[in-house]
C-alpha cells in the first residue's frame, strides 16, 4: 500500500506546481500573449493544459516509482529525486518568467537549463526503475518542442 501512497502523493505534488503554474499563465493569455506574434506550429491554447495535466502525471508516476525504490538504493535514489525537485522548481519557473514577467529571452534561457535538468533527471531514474524513465519521455520531447516554441516567440518578437 505504501508504494502506491507514494506514487499518489506524488502525482499530487506535479498536479499542484501545474496549477500554480497555470494560475500564473492565465492571468496573461488572454491579453499579452495574444499580441505576441508566434510561428506557424504553435497549437491552440486549449491543447496545453490537458498535455500538461498528462505530462504532470507522468512525472508524478516517475518519481513515485524511483521513491519506492529507496529502500535498496538510498543515495541513489535520493540523489535522482534532487534532481526531479530541481527540474520541477526550474518548470514552474519559466511560467513565471514567460507570463507572469512576459520575459520572453530569459524563458528561453531558462527552459534549456530546464531540458538539461530532465534529460539527467531521465538518466538518473532509468537506472533506478526504467518504467520511470519511459515515463519521462514523453515530458523530454515536450519541453523540446516547447524549448524551440520559446525561442521562434523571442526571434519573433524581438
Amino acid at each position: 500500500m505504501q508504494k502506491y501512497l507514494r506514487i499518489v502523493y506524488c502525482v499530487t505534488i506535479c498536479l499542484v506546481i501545474g496549477f500554480l503554474s497555470g494560475k500564473v499563465t492565465q492571468s496573461s493569455i488572454s491579453t499579452w500573449y495574444l499580441t505576441l506574434e508566434k510561428p506557424f506550429f504553435n497549437p491552440p491554447n486549449w491543447l496545453f493544459a490537458p498535455v500538461w495535466t498528462l505530462l504532470y502525471i507522468f512525472m508524478g508516476i516517475a518519481a513515485g516509482l524511483v521513491w519506492n525504490e529507496l529502500n535498496s538504493k538510498e543515495k541513489e535514489v535520493k540523489n535522482a529525486l534532487k534532481f526531479f525537485i530541481i527540474q520541477l522548481g526550474l518548470n514552474a519557473l519559466w511560467s513565471y518568467l514567460f507570463f507572469g514577467l512576459q520575459n520572453v529571452l530569459l524563458a528561453a534561457i531558462e527552459v534549456l537549463l530546464l531540458l538539461l535538468m530532465i534529460y539527467e533527471t531521465y538518466l538518473k531514474f532509468k537506472l533506478l526503475n526504467k518504467k520511470s524513465g519511459y515515463l519521462l519521455i514523453p515530458y523530454m520531447a515536450w519541453v523540446s518542442f516547447a524549448s524551440l516554441l520559446t525561442w521562434s516567440i523571442w526571434w519573433l518578437n524581438r
